[in-house]
């Protein structure tokens, strides 16, 4: 599929059917799963669109290269792929003086949005580094909003973990369960994090060279301290994570060995009483106690009164 945008009246409109003459007049065009027709037509434009296993390249030399007055950015963004799974996939962007061409595999939710809401960015989309600067705003507000969901997750987590009245052996293991969500979550915003700031480095003093990019080069290090900061509160969330983590694997061990010790207890104390049945089951010669009227009830006194005592004396102990 390919879309492709034009300036309109300070926002981003959307070509129709984008034939050539829109793409060349288009400042973004977003290919999503691009195939060979696609690369050919945007080849006419002297575009090299790259393939799903060059973006998948983890080499820096892969990922953010400078290429006949063209720059290629490859960076990581969480999004959906086809079957609604939450995935971390490439994403390239083709910078050029006269158009930006974004290519994806996968749906991250900033290239929907991004479009109707380009003219309250407050850079504009006069250019395409303007776009770009936008768009990466509206990504790294997402990488925000994912660092938030976490958060309310683990709030959640935490206040089972905290309230043993509110626990059951059910509700820690999906505690477990979504702990574990929550971290690749979190895994999936820092590698975006780390790959959007490389690529902000390498571009910055590109379009620093360019005229009038005096606001769109205080744009650029406003988004790496944004960067910055949200790297540093993924760290806290990371730090805070590992603590549930231990927390709700501590809470389960304990309710675990709960159920152990009640089971050996009652295991104990029905000791003595199997110890007396035992003797009593043995077949001697000479045992008075059996042929008395009594002897039955005996017993079963005796039975009772052992694990009465034994349980006394764990009462006592304080084990019970």
């Amino acid at each position: 599929m390919i879309r492709a945008y034009h300036a309109e009246g300070g926002r981003l409109a959307a070509t129709g059917t984008p034939d050539r003459e829109g793409l060349t007049s288009a400042v973004w065009i977003d290919l999503f799963q691009p195939d060979m027709a696609i690369a050919i037509t945007l080849a006419g434009l002297g575009l090299d669109i790259p393939s799903l296993e060059d973006m998948e390249e983890i080499e820096l030399s892969n990922r953010l290269y400078h290429d006949n007055g063209t720059d290629y950015l490859t960076v990581m963004v969480p999004g959906q792929n086809a079957a609604d799974e939450q995935v971390s996939a490439p994403v390239t962007f083709i910078l050029e003086p006269e158009r930006l061409v974004t290519v994806r595999h996968h749906t991250p939710r900033p290239f929907d949005t991004f479009p109707a809401r380009a003219d309250k960015s407050g850079l504009g989309v006069a250019t395409p580094d303007h776009v770009f600067t936008g768009l990466v705003q509206e990504i790294i507000g997402r990488l925000a909003d994912h660092l938030e969901g976490v958060g309310r997750a683990l709030d959640d987590v935490a206040r089972l973990i905290y309230q043993p009245r509110n626990q059951t052996q059910t509700s820690l293991q999906l505690a477990l369960v979504q702990i574990g969500q929550q971290g690749e979550r979190l895994g999936r915003v820092r590698l975006a994090l780390l790959t959007l700031g490389r690529a902000l480095n390498h571009i910055e003093p590109v379009i620093a060279r360019r005229p009038g990019s005096k606001d769109l080069v205080k744009a650029l290090k406003t988004e790496l301290r944004d960067i910055d900061a949200l790297d540093q509160h993924a760290n806290f969330l990371d730090s805070r994570l590992a603590l549930t983590s231990d927390a709700t694997l501590g809470t389960i061990d304990l309710s675990q060995n709960s159920t152990v010790k009640i089971v050996s207890l009652v295991s104990v104390l029905f000791l003595p009483p199997t110890l007396i049945a035992s003797i009593y089951g043995m077949n001697f010669a000479v045992m008075p106690e059996l042929a008395q009227p009594w002897g039955y009830g005996a017993a079963l006194v005796l039975m009772v009164a052992s694990a009465a005592v034994t349980w006394a004396v764990f009462r006592w102990k304080g084990w019970l």
